[in-house]
């Protein structure tokens, strides 16, 4: 359900919303991330990512999040998730005045050898790959996006690419 603009601003101003980030990992051990056009986090380099809308089920929201940010759909099942964290941000989509609330549920995803993504313009000015091991030292990355760090080294800490020592402010 896509709300009008004044419906959202109400929910944005007196709810929480919900949201899915996208952890896609390369095959040379590098993530994804976008510099953000829109509040909030505008002009720090971010995970792709979009909101849940209300009776829109993960997997349908996971599809339409990957379609809509990466240009290719990715099977929900085929991914991990990475836990669930707070955002909280002093601004919003409205300005100054009104600060926004996420629930954020990021997933990993791995790209095969024989994926594309067909990255949009309209949330992300300029994109880049950043390796797992340089994430948590880049000031340029917004913090939430630096938060599933301990499920990624986790995941990745018996593989010979990912050394934990390279990893700062991250507890493995």
């Amino acid at each position: 359900m896509y709300l009008k603009k004044e419906d959202f601003r109400c929910l944005v101003q007196h709810g929480v919303l919900f949201s899915i980030d996208l952890v896609v990992r390369d095959n040379q051990n590098r993530i994804l991330v976008g510099e953000r056009i829109n509040r909030p986090a505008q002009g720090y380099w971010f995970v792709p990512g979009g909101r849940v809308y209300k009776n829109e089920s993960l997997t349908n929201a996971f599809e339409r999040i990957c379609l809509s940010e990466l240009g290719q759909a990715f099977r929900y099942q085929e991914t991990m998730p990475l836990g669930l964290y707070d955002h909280f941000y002093d601004d919003s989509v409205f300005g100054d005045e009104i600060s926004t609330h996420y629930i954020n549920a990021p997933y990993l995803i791995e790209l095969s050898e024989t994926d594309t993504l067909n990255l949009p313009p309209e949330q992300h000015r300029h994109y880049r790959w950043v390796k797992i091991e340089d994430l948590a030292c880049d000031d340029s990355i917004h913090r939430y996006s630096k938060v599933f760090l301990d499920c990624l080294c986790d995941r990745f800490l018996n593989a010979d690419y990912l050394d934990p020592k390279n990893l700062v402010n991250v507890k493995c």
